[in-house]
């Protein structure tokens, strides 16, 4: 567990590092939000294309990836239903709230957790794809045409189908699984520069993260707070027992049981508050759900290693 716990110390070290920066004055937020559209429009692109054009696509077809991706529906599912019916949100915060109750923290926090729990960090790599691949263009595609709704804008149906298209982080995904399909090597004087600019996308989704927490409201108050905690539960106790029961209906034992739950534990992603930012829905929300379920998950995890970690 050391080594997962060395990742969580790394996340919070960054953040902290943001929060400071905002205490000092040397960022506004107007500046928060300037890190956050360069971690969602410069950096993320180039981190995911650089990631997918080089990922073993073998993982995408074991039985684990689809218990994972029940696992995720059925708590995304419920999430919708509660922010549809319970919690009264529009569309574009419907869709935050489906993003984080069901997209984790794969990279930066699962990548040190597997490797802890698991000894593999290759288990990383299925959700990782699934997220990048299908989930994120679906509910981007979704918020792009809620925004262009929202600001009156007309569009005809072939539009719709083109707004995916016209996303720099869907773009960056599409790009990478063409050369990774294709075969197709970049030359190392280009994937150089972007594996560089690629690598500012993080960081900056954590300082981004920090300066919000010392200049909005801090995690705990605001009257987002009981979808905030409902959706924190759903992602640190709902989900891994998503998997676990998914997982025991489908007749995983062992270590991919105890895989497919230690994935369902991992906490909300911090690009979930990013995007949240980026279309202005349910932005609040997003970045308490990401500072609760990352603290959340962690007893969430010694529990399921105490519990699976023998099998």
């Amino acid at each position: 567990m050391a080594g997962a716990l060395g990742g969580i110390s790394t996340i919070w070290i960054v953040i902290g590092v943001g929060w400071l920066i905002a205490h000092r004055g040397l960022v506004d937020t107007r500046g928060r939000r300037l890190m956050s559209m360069l971690a969602f429009s410069v950096g993320s692109p180039a981190l995911l294309f650089a990631m997918v054009s080089r990922a073993s696509l073998d993982h995408l077809f074991s039985g684990t990836v689809i218990v994972s991706a029940l696992a995720i529906l059925v708590t995304g599912g419920v999430a919708l239903v509660l922010a549809r019916f319970v919690f009264r949100g529009g569309v574009g915060d419907n869709v935050v709230t489906f993003m984080a109750s069901a997209y984790t923290n794969a990279a930066n926090f699962g990548l040190p957790v597997a490797l802890a729990l698991l000894g593999d960090a290759t288990w990383m790599a299925p959700i990782l794809l699934m997220q990048v691949a299908v989930l994120m263009p679906v509910c981007l595609a979704v918020l792009d045409a809620q925004a262009a709704r929202a600001t009156g804008t007309a569009l005809a149906p072939a539009r719709y189908l083109i707004l995916p298209f016209r996303n720099p982080i869907t773009l960056g995904i599409l790009a990478g699984l063409v050369c990774n399909l294709t075969g197709l090597a970049l030359p190392e004087w280009v994937m150089r520069p972007v594996s560089m600019i690629g690598d500012i996308s993080v960081p900056l989704m954590l300082l981004a993260f920090g300066v919000s927490l010392r200049l909005d409201p801090l995690p705990g108050k605001g009257e987002h707070q009981g979808q905030t905690w409902t959706v924190v539960a759903l992602k640190t106790v709902g989900h891994p027992l998503a998997a676990w029961l998914i997982g025991v209906a489908c007749g995983l034992t062992g270590q991919d049981l105890y895989a497919v739950v230690v994935l369902g534990a991992l906490p909300a992603a911090q690009n979930v508050h990013v995007i949240a930012t980026r279309y202005h829905q349910s932005e609040l929300m997003a970045r308490d759900v990401v500072f609760w379920s990352t603290i959340a998950s962690v007893g969430t995890l010694l529990v399921i290693a105490a519990l699976l970690g023998g099998s």
